[in-house]
């Protein structure tokens, strides 16, 4: 059964003192794609000002403005409403069927250059000392498709729930050594153990509907939330956070290497140090 859900993001910058200008990039607008459908989308910013509006070099819609009179405050509010629809899951329990390709096949020059981003280590995804894990996990797994099952096994044996225990720029392996994350860390630590085995695999930022019984009309504190796509023959979706089937209750916003290329809005400002940030996302089920 497809679902509708409105979603409202709002960001909240406070300056200690006016700041003389700010240069921003908002990426909090939902992709429409097979399996999700953006009817609605408007984004806001105050103070008010002209909005440019791209797709960057990963297919994530980008919204791009400046601001060149003293402000104290930064708001920058997003709207959807998004159809989703659940997604075909396999045996194993995770997201899209088992993908035909084998480890000769992700060995060929063909898809070593196709995916060559999704392979090669990224900002906050470098495999270090994973190097090795990534070497005893494909060498007990007969085919590519098992061994995204055994990764997303490890990690959750790895790493707990934890808010706090690490930051937004916290690496795969600094939230391995912490033992403890929140779902940008279950992603970056799963693609730093897929990537070294030759798996192309790409991190999914996008929105998460907590509620599995998911009842129409009920507004409810929605997350930001992080997974992964791996590539084993086909793109399928894993969300190694919740050990759940990418399906209905998650909205994908973008995608790139790490969290470095898919930062919710990201700026730089010209003015005194010191700020101060609020976020909070609701969503509600319509249908």
């Amino acid at each position: 059964m497809s679902w509708r859900l409105e979603i409202s993001h709002v960001t909240r910058y406070r300056y200690d003192r006016p700041v003389v200008a700010s240069y921003n990039e908002a990426r909090l607008t939902p992709l429409s794609m097979p399996g999700q459908f953006v009817s609605e989308t408007q984004i806001g910013v105050r103070p008010v000002t002209q909005l440019f509006c791209f797709t960057d070099y990963w297919g994530t819609i980008v919204h791009a403005f400046d601001i060149h009179s003293p402000h104290q405050s930064l708001l920058v509010t997003s709207k959807a409403v998004v159809e989703t629809t659940p997604a075909a899951t396999s045996s194993s329990g995770y997201t899209g069927a088992r993908g035909p390709a084998s480890w000769d096949d992700l060995a060929t020059v063909e898809v070593q250059d196709r995916f060559y981003e999704f392979l090669a280590p990224s900002t906050y995804v470098a495999p270090d000392e994973l190097s090795g894990i990534a070497r005893d996990l494909r060498a007990g797994s007969a085919a590519p498709a098992d061994a995204v099952v055994a990764v997303l096994d490890w990690v959750s044996s790895q790493l707990e729930y934890g808010p706090g225990a690490t930051h937004v720029h916290s690496s795969a392996v600094e939230a391995w050594r912490a033992g403890q994350g929140v779902c940008q860390d279950f992603a970056h630590l799963s693609l730093a153990v897929l990537r070294p085995m030759g798996i192309p695999a790409r991190y999914i930022s996008g929105y998460f509907y907590p509620d599995a019984r998911g009842e129409v009309g009920t507004k409810v504190v929605g997350e930001s939330h992080a997974w992964i796509e791996t590539w084993t023959g086909a793109w399928a979706g894993h969300d190694p956070t919740n050990r759940t089937s990418v399906g209905e209750r998650h909205v994908v916003v973008a995608r790139g290497r790490d969290y470095a290329d898919v930062a919710p809005v990201r700026g730089i400002y010209s003015g005194p140090p010191g700020s101060s940030a609020e976020v909070t996302v609701e969503m509600t089920r319509r249908a």
